[in-house]
């Protein structure tokens, strides 16, 4: 179609120059320039040094003989395959770098709080389950997008969505990609510097006179009668972690987010297992051993099957609950980190060994820490006392570290080594937050990496800012549940229906088999295509529709000849419904009103005063609730806008058909 042309430069875009790889090339004829996808012609595979190393009269001998490749590589957009810049320097660093996304703090301190909740060895059945029916097939399945979307030049959840999907639509839903991704970094890097605050604490001795709730309030400004929370040390760790994560991710994948996977996830297993061989060998016995119970009894309470548990309808939601957070789906980080995968690598079995990396740190490394530790020194009664009535978050940073102090000379260390792992875990996640933002700058807006960083920063700033000079009960919570709990539900039923359903589940086993070096098995095609896509939209149901007695209380009464005796039916305040409709903070205020009531012929005015001030509390923080709402739809709006101007500049640069 050129006539005699001239070859100007070859670009390679596959990883090994073969027969039938696709280039990029340069065409000239006369002053006219032309840029065409093509592939080798020939049939033997290309041997020696990388195609750019070659010197130039090679590549143009070579570039003539090439053929057009037509539309046979084009994706359902009229995409054509595209380079990639940016790439991993190793399969390991990739390895370690996808099992650090999806190692974090809820791998050491939500697992084992959940377990115990949920009945102990009851919820591993589930949370196994879950594992093999969402866990590791929504896996493969981000897996599969972010490559073949990488491959078409899309490093970010919108663009994937739009080379997957036949309408327009998906890459609006793909935004929840990028959307998520910033509001939990807002607090989660608020929840990291405070494991480096603590971790050079403990180095320093001093939690032998000070206890760990005291530095807990003093880190976080955290008064009672106030909705303000501002620790100055507080903000400075945090503002401190925030310039640490942006500093790694300017200096790209492989010297930046794979080096600190690199050195990162083995030291927080190295970590891990000296904590749990220490803790599994305190013994009990003596007057002045503070160790009750053996730690065994932990272990034995963790993987203990109770069958009866498993006709519990909560225990189920919550396995299934874990295993989003644990695994790190519906966040987009993972089709962004897959994304820079080439063409034919393996993603089957590099996917499957990051998610059985994360559960060996999950089930076994975390699973014998906090709840042998606890049953040692609590008693397995004391330790579900404790543990039903805190938080994860209570428990790392509360209770855990007043068991240390009966640990000698050894505390500091171990304070130090505890609070190492947890902010290790925090960091290879929270950089697994950034560099899906910062993809999508980079590749729809050209900005550098270091430009995109500080630009990532600066979109943070002004979310992270209430998160730390608000209490918990504002920002943070609201933020943690509706982008870190009810958000990543939606995004991953989303992508289970794009995927099965819209690109199709012919393609999207092809997809996952590329490459594969192990062999997936068939049953995966089924569960791919009808149950996983079927849970999570009955687990999207139970989220939005969740009731106070919760489900199980209705399930016992499904039978007609029972449902008379059914509970009256009320919006749990952890569920969608009863979260947007602050089901909580009203029951809140009229159980303290009803209590103010009680005292309006009594003499304490002090009590009385104290509970006025709690009534304007309640009612101050559901007033902030509604803000950080609007914030929260007015940050995903403004991603949406970017994203549509990002497609009118494709389409305008000729990255898109018209």
């Amino acid at each position: 179609m050129f006539g005699a042309v001239v070859v100007v430069s070859v670009r390679l875009l596959d990883d090994t120059p073969k027969a039938d790889s696709v280039v990029e090339v340069d065409l000239t004829r006369g002053a006219a320039t032309r840029r065409e996808q093509l592939t080798f012609a020939g049939g033997s595979p290309i041997l020696g040094p990388p195609w750019d190393d070659r010197p130039a009269a090679e590549q143009a001998a070579f570039g003539v003989r090439v053929r057009m490749a037509g539309n046979s590589r084009t994706n359902d957009r009229g995409e054509r395959p595209m380079a990639s810049k940016d790439r991993w320097a190793s399969r390991l660093g990739l390895v370690l770098a996808m099992a650090g996304n999806a190692v974090g703090l809820g791998n050491f301190l939500r697992f084992p709080a959940q377990a115990v909740k949920n009945g102990g060895g009851a919820f591993i059945i589930p949370y196994l389950v879950a594992l093999l029916v969402l866990g590791l097939p929504l896996i493969w399945v981000e897996w599969a997008m972010g490559r073949y979307g990488g491959r078409y030049g899309h490093h970010s959840a919108p663009g994937i969505f739009d080379a997957l999907g036949r309408r327009p639509l998906w890459k609006y839903l793909g935004v929840f990609g990028l959307w998520v991704n910033l509001i939990i970094a807002a607090y989660y890097l608020y929840i990291e510097s405070w494991t480096l605050a603590y971790a050079g604490y403990s180095a320093i001795g001093g939690f032998r006179h000070t206890k760990a709730a005291d530095f807990f309030v003093r880190l976080i400004g955290d008064q009672h009668d106030k909705i303000y929370a501002i620790s100055w040390l507080g903000m400075g760790v945090f503002f401190l972690c925030m310039a640490i994560n942006v500093f790694i991710l300017s200096r790209g994948l492989a010297r930046g987010i794979e080096l600190v996977a690199k050195v990162g996830m083995p030291l927080l297993i190295l970590f891990a297992a000296v904590l749990a061989i220490r803790g599994l060998t305190l013994t009990p016995g003596g007057p002045d051993n503070p160790v009750i119970e053996s730690p065994w009894k932990g272990l034995n309470y963790l993987w203990e099957p109770k069958f009866d548990s498993l006709a519990n309808a909560s225990v189920w939601l919550a396995a299934a609950g874990q295993i989003f957070f644990t695994l790190s789906i519906g966040m987009g980080s993972i089709h962004c980190y897959a994304s820079y995968v080439r063409d034919q690598d393996d993603i089957a079995l590099t996917g499957a060994a990051a998610a059985w990396t994360n559960e060996f740190c999950e089930v076994i490394l975390g699973g014998s820490i906090l709840v042998p530790i606890a049953v040692a020194y609590l008693g397995v009664e004391g330790m579900e006392r404790t543990i039903q009535g805190a938080s994860g978050l209570d428990l790392g940073f509360k209770v855990f570290p007043e068991m240390f102090r009966n640990w000698g000379a050894l505390a500091p260390a171990a304070g130090c080594l505890w609070f190492g792992l947890l902010f290790f875990a925090a960091i290879t996640s929270s950089l697994a937050m950034g560099q899906p933002i910062m993809a999508f700058l980079q590749t729809e807006f050209h900005l550098s990496r270091p430009a995109s960083a500080l630009a990532f920063g600066g979109m943070l700033l002004p979310l992270a800012i209430p998160v730390a000079v608000l209490n918990l009960d504002t920002f943070f919570s609201e933020f943690d549940y509706w982008a870190g709990t009810f958000a990543l539900v939606v995004f991953a039923a989303a992508e289970s229906i794009l995927f099965a359903w819209v690109f199709g589940i012919d393609r999207g086993w092809q997809e996952i088999l590329r490459g594969a070096e192990i062999r997936v098995p068939r049953l995966f095609y089924y569960i791919l295509r009808y149950v996983t896509p079927a849970l999570l939209l009955v687990i999207l149901a139970a989220y939005i529709f969740q009731p106070a007695a919760g489900w199980d209380a209705y399930v016992r009464h499904a039978h007609p000849a029972r449902w008379s005796s059914a509970p009256a039916w009320e919006w749990s305040p952890d569920g969608m419904i009863g979260q947007l409709l602050f089901k909580g903070l009203h029951a809140k205020e009229a159980r303290l009103t009803a209590e103010l009531a009680s005292q309006a012929s009594a003499r304490d005015a002090t009590q009385r005063a104290a509970l006025e001030t709690q009534i304007r509390l309640v009612r101050q923080t559901r007033l902030v609730c509604l803000i950080d709402r609007l914030v929260l739809v007015g940050s995903f709006a403004f991603f949406a806008i970017l994203v549509s101007i990002a497609w009118r500049r494709r389409r305008a640069e000729g990255r898109l058909p018209a």
